[in-house]
């Protein structure tokens, strides 16, 4: 999805627009052509002010995608304004102008993003296909009884009761490392709550995050030993942003804390203590890890928050309480990281990574979450949460969500008990790094 195939469509659809526009009247020209462009304009300008507003983005969009839109919605006017008294091919190229062109808008957003790396896995996205190593719970309890150990780790699609939260949720995905099967019951391994960005399927972090490829690599140079990754839904849809709070959009707090643990001891047999449990999760998801581990220091241990903000988020401050909380400033101040840490007074054997990229002058939002992950840890630590910040090489996307957590797994893997991993300290500035995998990040840490 790089390379020549996106200015290969965008010239294409430089070409079907002029092709749309058709040799037509002169009066077609001065009268209705101006009225598809000025739409195309205000829809360009009303997506950028609604998705300003909403807190979706975590750095300023490219300025061609505001071209493309634009492009989009005027050559979808042409298509209106044009399509009386045109010739077939002419309606025809229009609209075919206006499909290239939004594809054209989907191949700048998905290079800003990040979020499909090629064709295939585009259409294995869309399609929902198989995900690598992907198996059936009826396979994988036979392999358990036959003793088979996998030489990497196997993909489980779970259906998980959501009796208790009421939480809508989709289908969610379970990781077991070859260790897993080593013995019936299984090891009581230690777990991790894989959260995604906003906009996500559970199978973000396998499909796009090679989360599956992470723990595959370190559990070979552990003798089959990795936490089992359990891939969440925090949304309940696409496009849902619940914040994993609990409010208007679902119970997704509850869902995450209330439904998926129980599920986890009882249909894998993982370990039911929360010095064995963690939480790592990528923008909006890294948000959800910090808010869930000091929330809830009776379930979680540890966690990994890469590139989260300084808390739920979804506009400003008035706009995150009216969408989020049904206008409850009580219930953002009982989700508010910051607030719920200073209530809570000290921590005890809490512990937390915050993976950042390097920030820049034009790229506030990102100086913001930077500002937010130091802003954090600062306060975590004087209420007795080890911490450290750490900035990698990278932007906000998906490959630098895929370097930050191989780059934390190490210290994560150790921190919440994995046999036969040894216990790493933080990277602190004055100590070596705790891993090996993030060539040319610096530290800041703070101890409690």
């Amino acid at each position: 999805m790089h390379g020549w195939l996106p200015p290969t469509v965008q010239i294409a659809a430089a070409i079907l627009v002029v092709c749309g526009v058709g040799v037509r009247t002169p009066g077609w020209r001065l009268r209705r052509l101006p009225w598809a462009v000025a739409f195309g304009v205000v829809a360009a300008a009303w997506v950028h002010w609604f998705i300003g507003s909403s807190g979706v983005i975590g750095e300023p969009a490219p300025a061609a995608l505001w071209a493309w839109l634009a492009l989009t919605a005027a050559a979808g006017g042409v298509v209106v304004v044009g399509w009386r008294g045109a010739r077939w091919r002419w309606r025809a190229t229009a609209v075919l102008a206006a499909s290239s062109c939004l594809l054209s808008a989907a191949l700048v957003l998905n290079a800003w993003v990040g979020y499909v790396p090629t064709v295939y896995s585009a259409w294995n996205q869309l399609t929902a296909g198989s995900l690598p190593d992907q198996t059936n719970r009826t396979a994988v309890t036979a392999m358990q009884l036959a003793g088979v150990i996998p030489a990497h780790g196997v993909v489980v699609p779970v259906n998980i009761s959501a009796e208790t939260s009421k939480f809508r949720h989709r289908g969610e995905l379970v990781y077991l490392p070859p260790a897993w099967f080593a013995s019936t019951p299984p090891p009581r391994l230690p777990v991790v709550l894989m959260v995604g960005a906003e906009i996500n399927t559970p199978a973000d972090w396998l499909r796009i995050g090679g989360a599956a490829s992470t723990a595959d690599a370190f559990a070979a140079a552990h003798g089959g030993n990795a936490p089992v990754l359990m891939f969440v839904d925090s949304g309940g849809g696409f496009g849902i942003d619940t914040e994993c709070v609990n409010g208007p959009r679902g119970n997704a707090a509850d869902h995450l804390t209330k439904d998926v643990p129980p599920f986890m001891t009882s249909s894998f047999g993982v370990s039911q203590d929360a010095a064995n449990w963690g939480v790592a999760g990528f923008s909006t998801g890294g948000t959800c890890a910090v808010d869930l581990a000091v929330m809830h220091p009776e379930l979680f241990s540890a966690f990994v928050d890469i590139a989260g903000d300084a808390g739920p988020n979804a506009g400003t401050k008035q706009q995150t309480i009216a969408r989020l909380f049904g206008g409850n400033a009580a219930a953002w101040a009982a989700f508010d990281p910051a607030t719920v840490i200073t209530r809570h007074g000290p921590y005890h054997g809490v512990a937390g990574w915050f993976a950042v990229a390097p920030s820049v002058d034009r790229d506030a939002n990102a100086g913001g979450q930077n500002a937010a992950a130091e802003s954090l840890c600062d306060l975590g630590a004087r209420h007795g949460i080890d911490c450290a910040v750490v900035t990698q090489p990278g932007r906000h996307d998906w490959g630098f969500a895929a370097s930050a957590f191989a780059a934390a797994l190490p210290w994560l893997s150790g921190q919440l008990g994995t046999p036969g991993v040894p216990r790493i300290p933080l990277p602190h500035p004055d100590r070596t790094p705790a891993h090996e995998h993030a060539s040319g990040s610096t530290v800041h840490a703070a101890q409690k």
